[in-house]
């Protein structure tokens, strides 16, 4: 296992250890407004993809089903134009670059909470397109072998039309174009493939090195910034070590 991989699978041991259940449905219900509101305001996921893959992400984190009905109605209504996705880009310890994506009703509350943290934890943020030209936008989908082999889920991807696969003990991550993410989760599907999750993220185009010193710095870093109840999600271009 190697890349992204690594870093998706803390994030779901992670999650399955979350205790913080309110903050992460907030950010849940900030996600389905912002995918409501960039589907032209469709609030029918079978026909708004995106919306679909946020609500199927809030099932798998056990969000109360009217929880989830709340955030639609939200967003379809005027709420939903005071919400908006923003992306910050910066430096961690060490040089590793960070992409934040966030989504918030202020803009100048999130920015200043999210500069504060680079700050404070010896990194600092950067200008629209100071990192992110190192990162490449990619479908992923999570799934589960259930005692499939390594082989055998590759296979299957290939069928599907995957990109490329990563996997761990457990798990496999397939890679896809983004537009090729809807087609492609429908195929492994298809074949009876456990599909557990399906984004899209920034994909690292290379990663960096260091000690066990700066990565324990540049993960402090990340874990400060998921914290914050606007933040969705934080990709850098770490190389954890083994």
């Amino acid at each position: 296992m190697s890349g992204h991989s690594k870093w998706a699978t803390i994030k779901r041991q992670k999650g399955a250890n979350d205790t913080k259940r309110g903050q992460l449905f907030t950010k849940l219900s900030n996600a389905i407004t912002i995918a409501v509101r960039q589907g032209g305001g469709v609030a029918d996921p079978e026909f708004n993809f995106k919306l679909r893959l946020t609500i199927d992400k809030a099932r798998a984190a056990n969000m109360p089903k009217e929880n989830i009905e709340r955030a639609i109605k939200k967003a379809s209504g005027s709420g939903a134009e005071e919400v908006q996705e923003l992306l910050y880009e910066g430096f961690a310890p060490g040089g590793v670059a960070v992409i934040v994506e966030a989504v918030t009703d202020n803009k100048q509350r999130t920015f200043s909470q999210v500069k504060n943290i680079f700050d404070k934890n010896g990194g600092s943020l950067g200008s629209s397109g100071s990192v992110s030209y190192m990162f490449s936008r990619r479908g992923e989908i999570t799934a589960a072998k259930n005692g499939a082999s390594s082989d055998e889920m590759l296979a299957k991807g290939i069928d599907a039309n995957i990109s490329d696969m990563e996997d761990d003990e457990n798990s496999v991550f397939f890679y896809t174009d983004p537009q090729e993410l809807q087609n492609v989760k429908k195929n492994l599907e298809t074949q009876g493939v456990s599909v557990e999750s399906a984004q899209l993220i920034y994909a690292p185009t290379n990663y960096i090195s260091s000690d066990n010193a700066v990565q324990e710095k540049v993960l402090n870093l990340v874990e400060k910034l998921e914290e914050l109840d606007d933040v969705q999600e934080v990709y850098t271009n770490l190389e954890l070590n083994s």
